[in-house]
């Protein structure tokens, strides 16, 4: 099996590169790369609380209007965890790259959020 984690998510063409140096795209091809095996969903999964002294914080922001930075910065950190998380999962699968990536989300409760990343697990290869 080809690897390609150290190679930039440019150089395949779209998708982004990830943290964890997997090629990423929530497109379900790349262009100039063949997908020679797809080995099935890939999931990373986060629950996450905002916790009582950023959370009153938060609530008071919150009251005034305007962004709410302390959930801004929760979300984007629980999405990049969640990200890395399933790209472990693609790795532990044998895969070399993720195509057709997605995150969603919910509310457990009044104070956790539920992160969850998952895409297509795939074995690429470079076109002839």
């Amino acid at each position: 099996m080809a690897t390609h984690g150290d190679q930039s998510a440019t150089a395949l063409g779209t998708g982004q590169q990830s943290a964890g140096g997997m090629p990423v795209t929530t497109a379900f091809e790349f262009p100039g790369w063949v997908i020679q095996r797809q080995l099935g969903l890939a999931f990373g999964l986060i629950v996450r609380s905002m916790g009582f002294a950023k959370g009153i914080g938060a609530g008071l922001k919150a009251i005034r209007g305007g962004e709410v930075t302390q959930y801004t910065q929760l979300l984007e950190d629980s999405r990049r965890h969640a990200m890395d998380r399933m790209i472990e999962n693609a790795r532990l699968l044998g895969a070399n790259a993720i195509v057709g990536m997605r995150f969603d989300s919910s509310e457990m409760g009044e104070s956790l959020t539920e992160i969850v990343a998952y895409g297509t697990a795939v074995v690429v290869a470079a076109a002839a």
